[in-house]
């Protein structure tokens, strides 16, 4: 793909595309039955999202994920964040 591309991704959303890669590096090897690991991934995704997740959302999403111990990736986590 080519920057241009990326640069209106970055526009649209206002995440930096480097921050979207490295999180998605990250998430590569991730033990997702870890519940810290998973705790950071939520908090990063949180971040790069611009959403506040509350303790208790947090807590319910890690118990879903440790409990599954399912792969996780970033339109997950972002759609239980943004779950009403």
């Amino acid at each position: 793909m080519n920057n241009h591309f990326f640069k209106n991704i970055e526009k649209k959303t206002g995440v930096n595309m480097n921050d979207i890669f490295d999180l998605a590096n990250s998430l590569q090897n991730a033990n997702f039955k870890d519940e810290k690991t998973v705790r950071s991934v939520i908090q990063r995704v949180s971040q790069l999202a611009g959403k506040k997740v509350t303790r208790e959302m947090e807590d319910k999403i890690v118990e879903s994920v440790v409990s599954s111990g399912k792969q996780l990736d970033i339109n997950t986590i972002s759609k239980m964040i943004n779950k009403k």
